[in-house]
């Protein structure tokens, strides 16, 4: 296995270009690699752009396709972003529901961020997804076997602050139009069902979870799933784009080798702030692997 280098700061900039971020922060969100994942990937111009595992929506957002089916099995992230296509979670109502509860976040700290996780938990408010997902650990996105949310407290109790409110605010803003005149439909589904959706003359973009890594953000992802997932993209008679990892200094994902390895390959240093610890965060290799 190749060495991969420590990569700088400059290595992350995003260099000019003007990259929609999301509302909603994931463990191993694409966000750096919009510019790559542009150069290699064409929108289709007559067939419906898929995202089997839609999480934040980052790539869609960047690449604004007119006609999308953006599905994902986690019913709280299409729920949040059905609510900005419909209206009911706009800027204005995000800041408002952000600055009162983080008032209260300010005086009572951990124990209201408790209260709040324990509401969600009961109500699954989409806004209170938003405030947990801001305020809690390393803006993880976790439940456990009863499906509730239980990402600990992040320890900030003046975490939103009038400059951090406006910055969420002002993403939503940017993903309300983008999503304008636009035709995608939001789905929480499973991706075997996202993919017997698709025809000749589209393109499914994958970015599943994983394997070896904690996938608690929904339900499990074993390796048999994985293989099946290979499977569906080879059969289908539409293009596929699976973005996954390729390798870092400690080991060498087999699994592309094994299952994608007839896929055209580009490849790409990137790095994921997903450690607890800073020592825990590494650089490794991206890569695109594309089926026309």
């Amino acid at each position: 296995m190749r060495a991969i280098s420590q990569l700088s700061l400059f290595d992350f900039e995003i260099n000019d270009e003007k990259i929609i971020v999301p509302p909603i922060k994931c463990q191993g969100i694409k966000t750096k690699l919009v510019p790559f994942i542009k150069e290699h990937v064409s929108v289709p111009e007559n067939g419906t752009w898929i995202e089997p595992f839609m999480g934040t929506g980052v790539v869609t957002f960047n690449l604004a396709p007119k006609k999308a089916i953006l599905t994902d099995k986690n019913q709280h992230l299409i729920n949040f972003y059905k609510g900005i296509q419909n209206g009911t979670i706009t800027s204005t109502s995000a800041r408002k529901f952000l600055e009162f509860h983080g008032k209260k976040l300010e005086v009572s700290g951990k124990d209201y961020y408790i209260q709040m996780r324990k509401e969600f938990n009961e109500n699954s408010d989409p806004m209170y997804f938003l405030f947990l997902n801001r305020a809690d650990f390393n803006g993880m996105i976790r439940f456990n076997s009863k499906g509730q949310f239980n990402v600990p407290f992040c320890q900030k109790p003046n975490r939103f602050s009038k400059a951090y409110i406006t910055k969420i605010c002002n993403q939503i803003a940017n993903v309300s139009n983008i999503m304008k005149n636009k035709d995608w439909t939001f789905v929480c589904s499973n991706w075997q069902d996202t993919f017997d959706k698709a025809q000749k003359g589209d393109f499914i973009y994958i970015d599943p979870p994983y394997i070896g890594r904690d996938t608690s953000y929904v339900g499990e992802w074993p390796e048999e799933e994985a293989v099946s997932l290979a499977q569906y993209a080879h059969n289908t008679e539409a293009s596929v784009c699976l973005s996954m990892w390729k390798e870092n200094e400690f080991r060498t994902n087999n699994h592309l080798y094994d299952y994608w390895s007839d896929f055209k390959w580009f490849e790409q240093n990137h790095f994921y702030h997903i450690g607890g610890k800073e020592e825990n965060r590494h650089p490794m290799i991206e890569i695109l692997a594309i089926k026309s």
